[in-house]
């Protein structure tokens, strides 16, 4: 900074501004833990934003048409967390001061539902700016939807601020990418350019022209020289506003711990305390006059409060919109409110379809798109897609067009070859509300789309995911598309419930328990090759039990066999050739651990009687995790190592997925 800005007459902007900075580093140094930097470099860009161009209403964080902000670079949460307590959230300054302490409403990257007015969980980069792609999509679906000539209930904005890291993931690559091909102009980006990173400058690894990649990824490309000029800033965000043909990036050439003498544009600020000395001297560069750390000029809080009184004006005059809407459209009216409430009517179970043994065999993923197809009946706000597999997945919705450029009120979503984005881009949508999402892809492919699935995890969103082709049953294709370790990889993550039905009938299930789900992701697990369709008696509450006796015998049972999915039908087969040895043999079918593991100690003894020590585990997939069912004196039969190219069954064959290998392996553990 030099001598002439240091004596300039500090500006209510300025005082502003430099009210974000301080509050910054007091609370990482209080913390002895955070990122000063960003938040230091992005507080004009934050102040500009939140109160001269952002429609928000701080009394009221889930105002429907309010605008969306995404802190993509999360570990900047003191920017978020000082703009929310400045402009009136229900955040006070001693959750400031407890940055990233125990309990507190400010942990150390912003997460969804733990503070108010938090849109989204951020920290690994890249996802926030693809959730801010996916509540952009949201908003243009629900506009198309239910907008009407004058009556515009739906018309807001998306704000995402990211850094160079954001951009250096993939994820963000993808979602950037979609989001230009959708023309979502009402998708407008911060860039944070402030050439650093954590081991040094941006120069070691990230030497792209970005404006230029954005211009093709078909984004307005706005550039500001300087970071720190909140005009300057103010002005490229109209600029962004009025295209509306294209999402728009705005550049801010910015300085990472701007003011800091020693650490300003150095590596060393991006995610330690700046220490008490050059916070001393770094408030002194600033012309900050407070002596106390956390200070608040009331001058300041005077302009950021402001925002509460502007807040409530544009909520109201949104009402008065929306309340001649209600008496102009009252069924579009219910309809909206559905959407946002995610209404299930009664009884709407009765609308799935019932399927029979006497249909003859079904892969499960074919009666997943019989049952999503019924389901998306009920609920217009169902929507979703798969990354380019939407014939193998069966995720397309019948009679309903693309989401597309101009045409947003399409259901169907061409995610292209972009899982990550996908997963992330789902987030973003149920979170800017009135959608329902899902998505598609191979089960092998979850690992591109876990990153998404834990943050969806941790933020309790219900999106559903569809992965099919779930086993070496996939077959010719060979070892790079035949999943191994994908289920007990899923079923690790927290919160995350994994659903492998055994037939057509439980695929029905599994859906309807993941739309009945509120609190948690759902992965559906389907098969490529058709499995035979059991007796619906035997299974009708099987997924809601996530473990249950399929088959029992007579009397105390000597061994229990235990399967999921398509393994389900040779241990049945199984069964009976043990019975014709005399040999007593119950089959449990186990869908969902998550599920079974939910019911109480009681009922999980009576499916898995503590005495009977005789068990075996059968499923395509690694045996990891199956010990806490087989108990030591069990086995299972699973598969440890990757598969091989061949058609499907003798692949299953080869690799002792058949009736006889369970006997022998019964045989053997009786004796």
């Amino acid at each position: 900074m030099s001598k002439g800005a240091q004596k300039k007459q500090p500006t209510i902007d300025d005082l502003c501004i430099n009210t974000i900075r301080t509050l910054s580093m007091d609370a990482v140094q209080k913390a002895n833990s955070g990122h000063p930097g960003a938040p230091m470099g992005l507080a004009p860009a934050g102040y500009a934003l939140w109160t001269r161009v952002l429609k928000h209403n701080p009394a009221n964080p889930d105002w429907p048409d309010r605008d969306r902000f995404v802190l993509s670079g999360g570990h900047a949460s003191m920017l978020l967390y000082s703009l929310l307590h400045l402009t009136g959230y229900d955040l006070s300054l001693e959750e400031i001061q407890n940055f990233r302490q125990w309990g507190s409403k400010t942990p150390g990257h912003p997460e969804y539902g733990h503070t108010p007015g938090v849109e989204t969980t951020t920290g690994p980069l890249g996802q926030g700016f693809a959730n801010a792609v996916g509540m952009a999509m949201a908003e243009r679906h629900l506009a198309a939807g239910f907008n009407q000539k004058g009556h515009d209930i739906v018309d807001h904005y998306t704000y995402v601020m990211c850094g160079d890291g954001d951009l250096m993931e993939g994820v963000a690559s993808e979602a950037a990418s979609l989001a230009g091909h959708l023309g979502l102009g009402k998708l407008i980006c911060l860039y944070d350019d402030n050439g650093i990173s954590i081991e040094g400058t941006t120069g070691i690894a990230f030497t792209e022209n970005v404006g230029k990649r954005f211009d093709a990824y078909r984004w307005q490309v706005i550039k500001v020289k300087d970071g720190s000029d909140p005009d300057a800033i103010e002005k490229a965000l109209h600029e962004a506003k009025a295209e509306t043909g294209k999402p728009s990036i705005i550049m801010l050439k910015t300085h990472i711990a701007h003011g800091s003498p020693n650490k300003q544009d150095s590596a060393d600020a991006h995610g330690s305390p700046l220490g008490e000395a050059e916070i001393e001297l770094t408030k002194a560069a600033l012309g900050w006059k407070e002596k106390t750390p956390f200070a608040i000029p009331k001058k300041a809080l005077d302009k950021f409060r402001k925002c509460i009184k502007s807040g409530e004006k544009a909520e109201a005059g949104w009402k008065k919109v929306y309340q001649k809407y209600t008496q102009k459209y009252p069924q579009l009216a219910d309809d909206w409110i559905n959407a946002l409430t995610r209404f299930m009517p009664k009884g709407w179970e009765a609308d799935l379809p019932q399927f029979t043994p006497e249909e003859g065999p079904m892969a499960t993923r074919a009666a997943s798109g019989k049952v999503l197809n019924a389901a998306a009946a009920v609920f217009p706000s169902l929507m979703g897609g798969s990354a380019d597999l939407a014939p193998s997945n069966k995720t397309f919705i019948d009679g309903s067009p693309e989401f597309q450029k101009k045409h947003y009120a399409g259901r169907n979503i061409r995610f292209g070859v972009r899982e990550f984005a996908m997963g992330a881009i789902m987030s973003g949508m149920f979170l800017h509300g009135g959608v329902r999402p899902y998505g598609g892809t191979f089960l092998v492919f979850a690992d591109y789309v876990r990153p998404a699935i834990r943050v969806a995890a941790l933020m309790k969103l219900p999106v559903v995911y569809v992965f099919t082709h779930d086993s070496v049953a996939v077959g010719e294709d060979g070892p790079t598309h035949q999943p191994v370790e994908h289920l007990a990889a899923l079923r690790a993550i927290p919160n995350l419930t994994v659903i492998r039905p055994a037939d057509a009938t439980e695929t029905a299930q599994a859906w309807r328990k993941a739309i009945a789900t509120n609190d948690r992701p759902v992965a559906l697990i389907l098969s490529r090759q058709k499995l035979p369709i059991l007796d619906a008696k035997l299974t009708a509450c099987g997924v809601d039990q996530g473990g249950y006796i399929l088959s029992d015998c007579p009397g105390r049972p000597r061994i229990l066999l235990i399967a999921t999915g398509a393994e389900v039908h040779i241990t049945l087969k199984a069964q009976q050739m043990l019975a014709d040895q005399g040999i007593a043999a119950r089959v449990v079918n186990m869908p969902s651990w998550e599920i079974f593991e939910e019911h109480s100690e009681t009922y999980k003894k009576r499916i898995l009687p503590p005495a009977v020590k005789a068990r075996i585990a059968i499923e395509a997939g690694i045996s990891m995790g199956w010990e806490r069912y087989v108990g030591p004196s069990g086995t299972v039969l699973g598969i440890d190592h990757f598969g091989a190219s061949a058609p499907g069954a003798t692949v299953l064959e080869n690799f002792g997925f058949t009736a006889e290998k369970i006997v022998e392996t019964a045989l053997a553990m009786l004796k």
